[in-house]
């Protein structure tokens, strides 16, 4: 199950990407999110780790996310745990005087939870909408 959204923000292409690229900071533009905690320290790489907790549908998960690619336009993270694998993909591009967020969104689920995700993608589209209605009031005011 997948979702996209593309996102204009003002704030410059580089900045976006920076403060997307600490992903313990979705707790700050992703309505879903409870929690997101750093698992190590230093600068944010390739292989930085975090705990992730959301609320989806009244029940909470709990992921352990890793950034597998970042790069001068794309991040991309993934996250795991024993129902789902989750995808994020971003693209952050210069456009106008900001920059337009592309962001992508899929969910694999695993077991028996896989015959459930049909039920699931109303609700998946709808956090996809909060995300791209919050994330552009966040970053005006960070």
């Amino acid at each position: 199950m997948s979702v996209e959204r593309r996102i204009e923000v003002e704030r410059s292409a580089p900045e976006v990407l920076a403060y997307l690229a600490d992903f313990g900071r979705t707790r700050e533009w992703d309505p879903g999110t409870v929690d997101c905690v750093r698992l190590d320290s230093g600068p944010v790489v390739v292989g930085s780790r975090w705990t992730n907790t959301s609320r989806f549908r009244g029940r909470t998960a709990v992921l352990d996310y890793r950034l597998v690619r970042y790069d001068a336009q794309r991040l991309r993270f993934v996250g795991n745990n024993r129902t789902v694998t989750a995808t994020d993909d971003i693209t952050v591009r210069p456009s106008g005087s900001g920059a337009m967020v592309e962001y992508r969104a899929h969910l694999r689920f695993k077991g028996l939870v896989r015959l459930a995700a049909p039920l699931l993608k109303r609700t998946f589209e709808q956090l996809a909408d909060d995300v791209a209605e919050r994330l552009p009031r966040v970053l005006a005011r960070s």
